[in-house]
C-alpha cells in the first residue's frame, strides 16, 4: 500500500482551472499517493458591513458610523457563507479536473489556526498559501505565509493566484510588477 502525501492549501479565492493544474503540477513526480485539503477562510460578514457603511458614509474621513443592524449582519454573514461554499466546490472540482484527490472546508476561523489545525489533522507534509498580491502585508511580514511559517512545522508555499510560475519568478516569491 502506499503512503499518502497531504498538501493542506489554504486559498484565498475560487482557485482557476490554471491555479490547480498548476498545483497539481508540483508534485506529479512524487511516489506517494497525493491528496490536497483546501481551507476556505469565511468572508468576515461585519466587515463587509462596515465597509460597506463607510462607503456610503456622510463624511469621507470617519464620519458618524450607522449601528451595525444584527438582521442585516446576518444576512450578510449567510450570503458569506454561501459564496464561500460555492467557492469551495468550484475549487475542489477545478482541483478534480486536474487529476487531484482533493477534498476540504470552509471556516470561519483565523485562517493560519485553521491551517495549523488541519495541518495536524490530516497529517500534512507541506502548506500551499495561494493569495492575491498583498505587498503591503508581505513587506511586514504579517501576511498569510508569514505567519504560517512561524506558526506551523511543515515547508509553507505562497503562490499567487491567477499567474503562472515564470510570472511568479519575475521580482522574487510571488511578487510581480514592481
Amino acid at each position: 500500500m502506499s503512503e499518502i502525501y497531504t498538501v493542506v492549501l489554504l486559498v484565498e479565492q475560487t482557485l482557476s482551472a490554471a491555479d490547480a493544474a498548476q498545483v497539481r503540477s508540483l508534485h506529479e513526480s512524487l511516489d506517494e499517493e497525493v491528496h490536497y485539503h483546501v481551507i476556505l477562510p469565511v468572508e468576515d460578514a461585519a466587515a463587509r458591513v462596515e465597509s460597506a457603511m463607510g462607503a456610503v458614509g456622510d463624511e469621507p474621513m470617519g464620519g458618524a458610523r450607522v449601528p451595525l443592524d444584527p438582521e442585516s449582519l446576518e444576512t450578510v454573514r449567510e450570503e458569506s457563507e454561501r459564496q464561500s461554499s460555492a467557492a469551495l466546490t468550484a475549487t475542489l472540482n477545478a482541483l478534480r479536473d486536474a487529476g487531484a484527490k482533493a477534498e476540504g472546508e470552509v471556516v470561519d476561523t483565523d485562517p493560519i489556526d485553521a491551517l495549523a489545525a488541519a495541518v495536524a489533522a490530516v497529517d500534512g507534509r507541506e502548506a500551499i498559501i495561494l493569495t492575491r498580491s498583498h505587498v503591503v502585508a508581505e513587506f511586514f511580514h504579517v501576511d498569510w505565509s508569514s505567519r504560517a511559517r512561524r506558526k506551523i512545522g511543515v515547508p509553507v508555499l505562497h503562490l499567487l493566484e491567477h499567474e503562472n510560475f515564470d510570472e511568479q519568478a519575475g521580482s522574487g516569491e510571488g511578487v510581480t510588477g514592481l
